[in-house]
């Protein structure tokens, strides 16, 4: 890693390591008898591993100018490590959750442990610390591949890459010592939000570099679809992110926004956290690995741009659908409701684009676990989107909200479609990175792709059929005009479906597992012979041709 850097590069990293560890330094003084502090100390010992890694290779030998001729991957494979490590961590902390409502003990009579701790754990582990881990490592992958490009340096990926994950620790960190703005999918502080502005202007900055150096006139789809993950993020991030913190030395925080204000600035950042952050940088990933994979050009060039531009611009104001039946304006509530539901175009274009590249390719579907693992995150997506949109109607939500019906959707959308398409992309781009013929074990990722399905579908089955007798239940009247079941008489009603869930979640992780452990084995063998690269039917670095539209 170290090796690839420049004696220039190695000493902007050190230079770069000793900033953070000053300010983790000042986080500590500052923050003495305050969480903030204890964060102060994450950060220091973060910088100080990095310094002495930098320090150990600083004196070897400066790389050759061959390099040039190589695309720079060894980002994407250490984050591509990380993602497969934060789902398994995320999942185990998902299934511990779900234990936890059937067997509520499950706590040890630990504050830290309490649902309301390990809950934000698990939902920041597995969208941002697996998601965001493989979004940038495939974004790396793909935007040179599509550019014809190389990384314009070596250094700046790195802090992309190590930057992010120490957002995402000190996030998880914070959250079983109580810190949290109570913000969903926002819960990280304020100088953790700092941090991440940072390091995403860098990320943002790279790519931009990368694309103007591109030896490709045409900017392929999923670069489309990876800029507006960027771009719009960052927005979002930054206005929701707008808080006043108590003091310098506080870890507590206020948002500078109040009431309904703040409520819909949060699921308009909510809701296009899902549009541009689960949907779009995944997105991306399809329109590259799937063809890839399929060894077919995408369906239709101008459907997958239609659809870029009708999700970008339907998304946006979705997210009121959050807050029906609430002191938001009714106007307001309506207008997230028909932009909720005139998103199902734009949605079901992507979802037809990549079920009808894979014609002429079915038979590969069949005997290919992998493929497969993209064409039924390609499903989800189409059901999950229909889903979105029919829940967004008022009638309806005023039957689902609240419920363990949601909990289904999202559920379909982050297990059936991301998680899906995210396994399948990094089946198919291992091999390549570590110049393997293929995966260790076929027979593995096909057990994976068995487990990932039979756990998605119980998972999400159990929570439909749950949330829709909540919702029942809690509207259903009695002859004198009072309500037929007490909230407790829910609770009872959901034990069994809360256990399948559980049971659900359970196998899903059984199957991360053994996708890593597939991972680490194919990482381990053998490199394949030159010969052997010659022949190779998928030549990742040769673009499967779009037809001219």
């Amino acid at each position: 890693m170290l090796a690839q850097l420049t004696r220039d590069e190695r000493l902007n990293a050190l230079i770069i390591l000793f900033v953070v560890a000053a300010c983790g330094v000042a986080m500590m003084i500052a923050g003495q008898g305050d969480p903030l502090g204890l964060h102060g100390g994450v950060v220091l010992a973060a910088a100080v591993l990095g310094i002495f890694g930098v320090v150990a290779g600083y004196y070897a030998p400066e790389p050759s100018a061959a390099r040039f001729s190589q695309y720079y991957d060894d980002p994407s494979k250490i984050g591509i490590i990380l993602a497969m490590g934060w789902a398994v961590f995320g999942l185990f902390i998902g299934d511990w959750v779900a234990w936890l409502l059937v067997y509520p003990d499950l706590t040890f009579d630990a504050g830290w442990s309490s649902f309301g701790r390990i809950r934000p754990v698990h939902t920041t582990a597995v969208i941002f610390g697996f998601g965001g881990n493989a979004l940038i490592a495939t974004s790396f992958h793909v935007l040179q591949r599509t550019s014809g490009a190389r990384l314009p340096d070596q250094l700046l990926p790195w802090f992309v890459l190590f930057g992010y994950n120490l957002f995402c620790l000190v996030a998880v960190t914070g959250y079983v010592m109580g810190i949290t703005q109570s913000k969903e999918y926002a819960e990280p502080e304020w100088y953790a939000d700092l941090w991440l502005v940072v390091v995403w202007v860098a990320y943002f900055i790279l790519y931009l570099r990368t694309l103007v150096r591109r030896r490709e006139p045409h900017i392929y789809v999923a670069n489309w679809y990876y800029m507006a993950f960027i771009l719009v993020v960052a927005m979002l991030h930054i206005v929701n992110g707008l808080t006043l913190p108590i003091s310098l030395g506080s870890a507590k925080s206020y948002s500078a926004f109040s009431g309904v204000q703040d409520a819909m600035t949060q699921w308009w950042y909510g809701h296009n956290a899902v549009a541009f952050f689960l949907t779009a940088g995944f997105l991306g990933m399809m329109y590259y690995y799937l063809p890839k994979r399929a060894g077919r050009p995408i369906f239709s060039y101008r459907m997958s741009i239609i659809s870029f531009w009708g999700i970008t611009f339907f998304y946006m104001w979705a997210g009121s659908h959050h807050l029906h039946y609430t002191a938001l304006p009714h106007w307001v509530q309506t207008l997230g409701m028909t932009f909720s539901v005139m998103l199902l175009v734009p949605s079901w274009a992507s979802a037809g684009n990549a079920l009808l590249t894979l014609n002429g390719a079915w038979h590969k579907v069949r005997d290919d676990a992998t493929l497969r693992f993209m064409m039924v995150a390609a499903v989800f997506y189409g059901l999950s989107t229909f889903e979105g949109s029919f829940m967004a109607i008022r009638s309806v939500n005023s039957l689902s909200h609240y419920t363990d019906w949601t909990v289904g959707h999202v559920h379909a959308g982050a297990l059936g479609w991301v998680a899906m398409i995210t396994f399948g992309s990094i089946y198919a781009v291992v091999p390549w990175l570590w110049k393997r013929e293929r995966m260790y074990s076929a027979a593995l990722v096909e057990v994976h792709f068995w487990l990932a399905v039979a756990g998605t579908v119980i998972y999400v089955f159990a929570m439909w059929n749950s949330g829709i007798i909540q919702g029942l239940m809690w509207r259903t009247y009695n002859e004198s005009g009072t309500l037929a079941y007490s909230f407790i008489d829910s609770l009872v009603a959901m034990r069994p479906y809360y256990a399948a869930r559980a049971i659900g979640g359970l196998l899903f992780l059984i199957g991360a597992i053994v996708g890593c452990y597939n991972i680490w084995m194919t990482v381990r063998g053998a490199p394949r012979t030159a010969a052997d690269t010659q022949a190779a039917s998928a030549e990742p670095d040769a673009p499967i041709r779009q037809p001219a539209e």
